[in-house]
C-alpha cells in the first residue's frame, strides 16, 4: 500500500490555465497554511476521518482552490462533514462558512442521518467550529445557499454526479445548482469541484448510475452558468482505479459495497479516481 500511495503523490501536479483569478483573501499563504494544518491536525477529527486524508488530499485540495482563512466560504451538500471539520475551525476566527444541506425534506433517509449528524457535530463543539450557518441547496425556488454575491469561494466534493440522478431533483437540477453556485460568488470568485472521474465522456452514462462523471460534462455545466476555467489538478487522481466495479464508485473504500467479497483488493485500490477543477466567476 505505501508505493501506491506514493505513487499518488509522484503524480499529484497541478496545471493551471492562463486565466486571471483575483485573490480576494489578505491573508497570507503561510496564514492560509497553518490554519489548514491546525484544522486537520485537531483533535476534533476521528481517526477515521484522518485516515482518508491521504486520500482526499485537504490540504493540496484547497490550497489549489485558493482557500484563506479570512474568506467567506460556501460549501455545497457537505454530508455528514468531513470536509466542514476542517473549513469550520480554519475559518473560525477571521471567515464564514455557510454549509448548504439538503433542504428540509431530502429524498432519502441517509441524507437526513447526515444532516442530524452535522448539526449535532457543530452545535456540540462551538468552541471548535465557530459561528457556521446552515442553509440549503434543494432545487426549490426559495432555496438559497448564500446571499447573492457574497462568497469568495464554494466548493462541492463528490456531489455533482449525484445531480444527474433523477432520483435527487428536477431534470434541471445540474444547471440549477451551478446557477446556485455562481450566484453566490463574488465577481472573482472561485467556485472548487471534486468529483469521481468518468475518463471517456462518449461512454459515459447519463445518469451517472455508477458515481462516475467526466471532468469535459462538468466544465461545460460550468460554463453554460457563466464561469471560467481557471486550473485543474490531479493531486487526487487515482491511477489504480479501473472504473469498471460491480457496485460502482461504491465498491470501493470506504463504502466497501461488496463487503467482504474481494475486499482486499479494493483496498489495495483506495479510494476512487477524482477530478479537480477551478473555476472562476468573471470580474466585469
Amino acid at each position: 500500500m505505501n508505493r501506491r500511495i506514493a505513487a499518488f503523490s509522484a503524480l499529484a501536479m497541478t496545471a493551471a490555465l492562463c486565466v486571471h483569478v483575483q485573490a480576494p483573501g489578505q491573508t497570507t499563504d503561510a496564514e492560509a497554511s497553518a490554519a489548514l494544518d491546525a484544522a486537520i491536525a485537531g483533535d476534533h477529527r476521528s481517526d477515521r476521518n484522518r485516515a482518508r486524508d491521504r486520500y482526499r488530499h485537504p490540504k493540496e485540495t484547497l490550497q489549489f482552490f485558493g482557500f484563506r482563512p479570512d474568506m467567506t466560504v460556501v460549501e455545497i451538500w457537505p454530508g455528514a462533514g468531513w470536509y466542514t471539520e476542517i473549513l469550520a475551525p480554519a475559518l473560525r476566527e477571521q471567515g464564514k462558512l455557510y454549509v448548504a444541506q439538503y433542504g428540509e425534506e431530502p429524498p432519502f433517509d441517509y441524507q437526513q442521518r447526515e444532516m442530524q449528524t452535522l448539526e449535532e457535530k457543530l452545535s456540540g463543539a462551538p468552541e471548535v467550529y465557530g459561528d457556521v450557518t446552515l442553509t440549503a441547496l434543494d432545487f426549490s425556488e426559495g432555496s438559497g445557499i448564500a446571499p447573492s454575491g457574497s462568497a469568495d469561494l464554494v466548493v462541492t466534493f463528490r456531489n455533482v454526479h449525484n445531480w444527474f440522478d433523477e432520483g435527487y431533483g428536477p431534470p434541471d437540477a445540474p444547471a440549477i445548482a451551478f446557477a446556485a453556485m455562481y450566484d453566490a460568488l463574488k465577481p472573482g470568485g472561485v467556485l472548487g469541484v471534486v468529483d469521481h472521474r468518468w475518463p471517456d465522456p462518449a461512454s459515459e452514462d447519463p445518469a451517472a448510475g455508477n458515481g462516475y462523471v467526466s471532468e469535459e460534462r462538468v466544465i461545460d455545466l460550468a460554463e453554460e452558468a457563466g464561469f471560467e476555467l481557471a486550473g485543474r489538478s490531479d493531486v487526487n487522481r487515482n491511477p489504480f482505479d479501473t472504473h469498471d466495479h460491480p457496485a460502482g464508485v461504491w465498491t470501493l473504500p470506504p463504502d466497501l459495497a461488496l463487503r467482504d467479497r474481494d475486499r482486499d483488493k479494493y483496498l489495495e485500490i483506495g479510494e476512487s479516481d477524482r477530478f479537480t477543477l477551478k473555476f472562476v466567476k468573471p470580474a466585469d
